[in-house]
């Protein structure tokens, strides 16, 4: 005897495929497709029945093929009214009403058309999720964006309370600023009236010795006059010293006159550059204060704008995940018809 062997290499169910099925990818029911995409329960079904039509000369539509057992009842019932009304075609008429029902009854068929609805509806409940989904990232984004606005406008604060104290500290320094240059103005004027009353002091003593020496000379003179046939030479030099006296009172005058001017001058620029540099200073520093204030300003209303429009994108997103959660509760699975177990014999 010959032995046989033990099982049949099983092969895609798919017409005239030879390939075999898809491994299993878990527990369950075992893949009857090869791994070709265009090889389902719905095209093979297709298929058998374009051969089969195809072989009995008939033409098929779509929707015979997207959903036979619900076609193959309409046509089965049209078929049976069809045969009462014309009896002289009933011939072909049964043949295709054996074909309708053979269809009703194929478990492939309506195999296939359940594939196509859970197809179908997998597609829909993964639409559903993926708008969920991206419902709840936006408003996780949009609470995130919030945070942020928060973060920023209490950083925002804290830089405008630092900037603040920075203002005051400066306010401060500036008044402290002022008086040390008034105090310096008061000392710079004291000093120049102390050198002033010097100059003075000594110019009225230079005066007073060139006229002790004047006086000496003019009394020597005199004394000279006397014997002025003997001391000629020395009335000279006596005329001679005075007159250099003289000239030495009227230049330690302008000596002094100069002096004072100068310092009296120098004085009165000193402290006019002191006014200026106080008053830049001050102007400087209004400016400073007042640019700083409008920054804060408007950086303050950036961040309120930013938070504002923080929170209507959290309440859109909020609302979409509401709408998208009710609209995933309320969709319903797509009734499958159930199968035939087996012919029934048409009523005449």
């Amino acid at each position: 005897m010959t032995e046989q062997p033990a099982t049949t290499a099983a092969t895609c169910k798919y017409p005239r495929c030879k390939n075999p099925p898809e491994p299993p990818s878990g527990p369950g029911r075992r893949p009857q497709y090869c791994t070709d995409p265009g090889h389902n329960a719905m095209t093979a079904y297709r298929e058998r029945k374009r051969l089969a039509d195809a072989e009995r000369g008939m033409a098929v539509g779509d929707a015979d093929t997207d959903q036979p057992v619900t076609m193959a009842r309409m046509t089965g019932a049209e078929l049976l009214r069809q045969m009462r009304e014309l009896a002289s075609t009933l011939g072909a008429t049964a043949d295709r009403l054996i074909g309708a029902v053979a269809t009703m009854a194929d478990p492939t068929a309506a195999e296939a058309e359940v594939e196509a609805a859970r197809a179908a509806a997998e597609q829909r409940a993964a639409a559903a999720e993926a708008g969920r989904a991206e419902a709840e990232r936006r408003a996780a984004i949009a609470d995130q964006l919030r945070a942020d606005a928060d973060d920023a406008a209490e950083e925002m604060s804290t830089r405008l309370a630092a900037e603040e104290e920075r203002a005051r500290k400066a306010h401060d320094q500036l008044a402290t600023a002022t008086a040390a240059h008034s105090a310096e103005i008061d000392r710079i004027r004291r000093e120049a009236q102390e050198r002033i009353a010097a100059a003075e002091t000594d110019r009225d003593d230079a005066v007073q010795a060139a006229e002790a020496v004047r006086d000496a000379a003019v009394t020597d003179a005199a004394e000279r006059r006397q014997d002025a046939q003997q001391a000629g030479q020395r009335a000279a030099v006596a005329e001679a010293r005075a007159e250099a006296a003289a000239a030495e009172i009227a230049r330690v005058r302008n000596d002094a006159a100069r002096e004072l001017e100068q310092l009296r001058t120098s004085a009165a620029a000193e402290l006019e550059r002191l006014r200026a540099d106080t008053a830049r200073e001050r102007d400087e520093l209004r400016e400073l204060l007042e640019d700083r204030a409008s920054t804060l300003s408007e950086a303050r209303d950036a961040q309120r704008r930013r938070a504002e429009r923080a929170e209507a994108d959290l309440d859109a997103a909020r609302a979409e995940l509401t709408q998208l959660r009710s609209k995933s509760a309320t969709t319903d699975a797509p009734s499958v018809p159930k199968r035939r177990r087996g012919t029934q014999s048409p009523e005449s």
